[in-house]
């Protein structure tokens, strides 16, 4: 896996511009993350770990593990300072001990994701994390250990079960792509109808054009979709049906969220990818109550966002 995410560095280095010294720096810092949200997507680390602590010791462990890499970094580059670590330390304790301290209720619940979604909407990362460079912005650290925490904390401290990780199953990777065949000539003729998007594919030179699609889907799948899949069709979809009794009801809530959050995306308030996005956010959802399992809906998202990307600008 390291040897993966160092080949990865190396190449985005390279794309990006950034030069060696500052990537050289900076590389033990995300390997250490790499490393944390390995075991959060893959069960039996999760669980192996789960069993070796209380749920006071997880909560103790899950903050010490967001904030290393952050010393690593600013460590490294010269530009720690007390007040952005206190913040950071701060932040990951209410969401690694929210379940150790609160009750196991719906409003709890509620509450929680609320303030999930709210840290990563402010962007408050993005002041806490010192950039190194103009193309290396360091908030990614920051919004992968609040992904990482809040999803053990729900996991393993709430014992929330909706099939999350990172190896789809030969069912999930069905399903999901039955769904992204269904969604594909409705999305398309929305994207084109509202002109957010117009169909102009990149460049083609096979081997080029497979890596990048390649390299987009695994890191839409492993991250993007992942939370945000977790969030709404693995939590917000699955309590909704619950405390309305209505499958339906559930999944157009859920996927209506999913469309408001995308208001932001560029020019604020973004309507038209905002209904984009709600429309497939109820494909994800249908992928997801078919499956029960996250690891679904992750594939039509993984590929809905690649299909865009490759041959839509």
């Amino acid at each position: 896996m390291w040897a993966i995410c160092i080949a990865a560095a190396f190449l985005y280095a390279r794309q990006r511009g950034i030069p060696n010294e500052i990537a050289l720096v900076l590389l033990p810092a995300f390997l250490i993350e790499a490393k944390f949200y390995l075991i959060l997507g893959t069960e039996s680390l999760r669980l192996r770990v789960t069993r070796l602590l209380s749920r006071g010791g997880l909560a103790v462990a899950l903050v010490a593990s967001a904030v290393i890499p952050f010393l690593g970094a600013t460590l490294a580059t010269g530009s720690f300072t007390w007040p952005p670590f206190l913040i950071l330390a701060g932040l990951m304790s209410v969401a690694a001990f929210w379940y150790v301290l609160l009750p196991h209720l719906g409003i709890v619940d509620l509450a929680f994701l609320v303030i999930l979604a709210a840290v990563i909407l402010s962007k408050v990362f993005r002041e806490i994390y010192p950039d190194p460079h103009p193309r290396l912005p360091l908030e990614i650290l920051g919004q992968l250990a609040w992904i990482r925490v809040g999803a053990f904390a729900l996991l393993e401290i709430r014992g929330v079960k909706v099939g999350f990780g990172f190896i789809p199953t030969r069912r999930d990777w069905m399903v999901g792509l039955r769904y992204y065949l269904f969604f594909l000539p409705v999305g398309a003729a929305i994207a084109l109808g509202l002109g957010f998007a117009r169909f102009h594919p990149l460049d083609f030179v096979w081997w080029k054009t497979s890596l990048i699609a390649l390299g987009t889907f695994l890191g839409i799948l492993w991250v993007v979709a992942l939370s945000e899949e977790f969030l709404f069709r693995g939590l917000l979809q699955t309590w909704i049906v619950q405390w309305t009794r209505s499958e339906w009801l559930g999944l157009g809530i859920a996927a209506a969220l999913f469309g408001a959050v995308h208001l932001s995306y560029r020019d604020f308030p973004n309507w038209r990818f905002a209904t984009l996005a709600a429309v497939a956010g109820v494909f994800y959802g249908l992928a997801f109550r078919d499956a029960k399992s996250i690891r679904a809906s992750m594939v039509t998202h993984a590929l809905v966002v690649t299909t865009w990307r490759v041959f839509f600008s």
